[in-house]
């Protein structure tokens, strides 16, 4: 086995191959896995000497780089190559579920009904509309397919109609990186206009005088929003004003217009604190004025109903409360309670009616949609009757009505579109997602759970299975979770999950530590120097199943993606005995490394994350978890790792880095896999039914490393 220090000189390609890195194909040949150069680099900070041997790797135009991915995607595919079969029958198995023709629930904006729809065997989009009625005549505004020919990678980014309705912008990226150009379509001529604007974000919002628009763009480099400008149609984008630039480089600004159309809004947001600006929408050419200061560890969000302003706010309030303000002053001090905080209910987000608030909020994990009336002040909470669920505000343009757009989903219920009387109570289920083929719910059980992390903090686990599964029967489970950013882990009903259930597995996850599931501190006590809690706590979740008897550690897989994918690498150094196998997609695993280096994107703006490594005490913290520094000579458990050449937000060399030192530093013979995909992004493949694929060939690498063949 070589070690990382055996080094040999810059630039000379090592030879030798591991023997103990070899594995055999079933056909009996013996497959050689890639070796990187190894090319030492001195990495120095607080008078900490690390030698990075792999840091090479992130010369993306080097052909050495593309020819060392394109050697492991060759090794992957060979090591994988008698599982193709299965994943055909996977792939046909998934998409016999979906409906191949299919459309949205239309919603309404001012005449028209917007949705979208699928036709059969394309893999795109097409967005429409119909004016007056949901069964008015078609208008397609964007056909994706036809604009997606001869391209590898075609997305379609923000798409917003004019104040009039009669003109479409929208962004298209065609590489993954989500660097996008922004388009003007005349939707009465079906003519696209010459004002292509190229190199910038997905962001843009309307002015009223349905001519201007404003739209964002990134740091080149580090890819960070941070200029807000003002195009006016018919002008070249060389004219374009820059009205807002955002100089602090651990914020990110982005510009949208408010419910009421009445305000334009420039927002300004780190981890910690954001800032506003307002601009009549009537008045493009005005100066935004700064709603409140930005000011440490104040967090708000605005939106706009009559003559006030409202408020979500963290002032005086870890979990969010909701206060309003005059529209003539917006000074904090005149900043007046709607709902008050409440140390046991998390406020995530809030919807403006005529007649009626209605609030998104956590409670012990759980989603929870409550209504109140601003006539009489009564309130109360829509009920779902499920022990783990999701359900969310939908969309919802018009102000003056008392009916409520939702969705709702389990992981057993479809995603399904209700609209809600909030007067009369009366729910209408306006469309559930149809899986064709014999699904029925009701060979299906969900759970919530609830496993004991190392300091005896409850943490919930929400799982589900068929029914007839026996517990003590050493089934595969797969346990996915994230854990970072205060993004919490929904529960949803997932089509392509069945090819799992139904061969036996149980599927669950983990609400852990640096989500907001159980509210703000949750999410502070998984962060910063408080991150460890993420990885124990999925760990603690993982025993918890096994002593339960759902599953055993030679049947328990783990899978997690961008900060997840740091879960995975954490937790396999942590504990690699406990799980069979892990997929670690888009893994952020070089977690020092990258947060010492200020031209990455996302570094500057996660300091209060993760913390600033310049600072000797969470430089220390940070190397004692990160994967990539903390990969030892000892046994891992069975790994597929996926990433994207152009993405935007974990670079590849990431994966790549953490791979090819696993391949130096691994004393067993169990499967190693980098897949990079050439022409993708953070969010991996466009188009539907390659995505599909992608799912079924990572099921493959589950059932293979159990035996399972059909």
């Amino acid at each position: 086995m070589l070690h990382m220090n055996t080094y040999l000189p810059v630039g000379i390609l090592l030879i030798l191959l591991v023997l103990g890195c070899m594995r055999t194909s079933k056909s009996g040949q013996v497959i050689k896995p890639p070796v990187a150069h190894i090319i030492p680099h001195e990495l120095e900070k607080h008078g900490d000497v690390r030698i990075d041997n792999y840091y090479w790797l992130r010369e993306r135009e080097n052909p050495d780089v593309i020819e060392y991915l394109e050697a492991e995607n060759k090794y992957t595919d060979s090591l994988m190559a008698h599982t193709e079969h299965f994943q055909d029958i996977l792939f046909e198995e998934i998409k016999a579920r979906i409906k191949q023709t299919d459309m949205s629930v239309p919603y309404k904006q001012d005449d028209y009904y917007y949705y979208t729809r699928f036709e059969e065997g394309k893999e795109y989009p097409l967005y429409c509309r119909k004016k007056g009625s949901p069964d008015g005549a078609e208008e397609i505004l964007l056909d994706v397919n036809r604009m997606a020919e001869g391209f590898d990678f075609f997305s379609v980014g923000q798409r917003e109609v004019s104040f009039n309705q009669d003109l479409l912008a929208y962004t298209v990226d065609t590489s993954g990186r989500r660097i996008y150009t922004l388009y003007v379509k005349n939707l009465t001529t079906g003519e696209v206009l010459e004002d292509a604007v190229p190199d910038v974000t997905s962001n843009l919002a309307w002015a009223n005088d349905n001519k201007t628009l404003f739209y964002t763009r990134q740091d080149p480099e580090t890819l960070r929003w941070d200029r807000i400008y003002r195009h006016e149609l018919g002008s070249g984008s060389s004219q374009d004003r820059l009205v807002y630039e955002e100089a602090d480089s651990t914020f990110s600004c982005y510009v949208f217009k408010t419910k009421s159309k009445k305000f334009l809004m420039i927002g300004s947001d780190q981890t910690l604190s954001s800032e506003y600006r307002y601009l009549d929408a009537h008045n493009p050419n005005g100066e935004f004025s700064v709603f409140w200061p930005r000011e440490a560890e104040h967090e708000y969000s605005v939106d706009h109903f009559g003559d006030s302003f409202y408020i979500r706010t963290n002032v005086n309030a870890k979990n969010f409360k909701l206060m309003k303000t005059p529209v003539t002053d917006t000074n904090k001090a005149k900043w007046e309670d709607i709902i008050p905080h409440r140390d046991d209910i998390f406020l995530e987000g809030f919807e403006i009616f005529k007649d009626f608030l209605v609030l998104e909020e956590r409670k012990e994990g759980l989603a929870q949609l409550r209504v109140k009336s601003w006539k009489d002040n009564r309130d109360f909470y829509i009920d779902f009757g499920e022990p783990a669920y999701f359900a969310s505000i939908g969309t919802n343009y018009d102000f003056d009505t008392p009916v409520l757009r939702y969705v709702y989903t389990s992981l057993t219920t479809p995603e399904s579109i209700f609209d809600y009387n909030m007067e009369s109570h009366e729910k209408v289920l306006l469309k559930q997602e149809e899986v064709l083929g014999d699904f029925n719910t009701d060979n299906y059980l969900t759970e919530r759970l609830w496993a004991t992390a190392h300091d005896n903090t409850q943490i919930p686990v929400s799982l589900v299975y068929r029914k007839e599964l026996k517990r003590n029967d050493g089934n595969p489970l797969l346990l996915h979770s994230y854990g970072s950013y205060g993004n919490s882990m929904n529960v949803y009903f997932d089509s392509e999950r069945l090819s799992l259930l139904d061969r036996g597995f149980v599927y669950a996850i983990a609400h852990i530590r640096g989500g907001q599931e159980l509210g703000r501190e949750w999410y502070e006590n998984g962060k910063l120097l408080n991150k460890k809690n993420t990885f124990t706590d999925f760990i603690a979740c993982a025993e918890y199943l096994i002593r339960g008897k759902y599953t055993i550690p030679e049947k328990l897989f783990a899978e997690g993606g961008s900060a997840g994918g740091l879960l995975m690498g954490a937790v396999m150094n942590m504990r690699p005995d406990l799980f069979c196998g892990i997929i670690a997609d888009v893994p952020w695993v070089d977690v020092v490394t990258t947060m010492l280096d200020e031209t990455v994107p996302l570094t500057t703006g996660e300091y209060d994350e993760w913390g600033n490594p310049n600072d000797k005490e969470y430089y220390d913290y940070m190397l004692s978890y990160s994967p990539y520094d903390n990969v030892e000579a000892k046994k891992y458990p069975n790994l597929l790792v996926l990433t994207s050449l152009n993405d935007s937000q974990v670079q590849y060399w990431e994966p790549a880095k953490w791979v090819a030192k696993l391949r130096a530093l691994k004393t067993d013979d169990n499967r190693l896999l980098l897949r990079t995909q050439m022409e993708a992004g953070h969010g991996g493949v466009s188009g539907r039914y390659k995505q599909y694929k992608e799912t079924a060939f990572e099921y493959a690498f589950l059932f293979d490393c159990l035996g399972i063949t059909k």
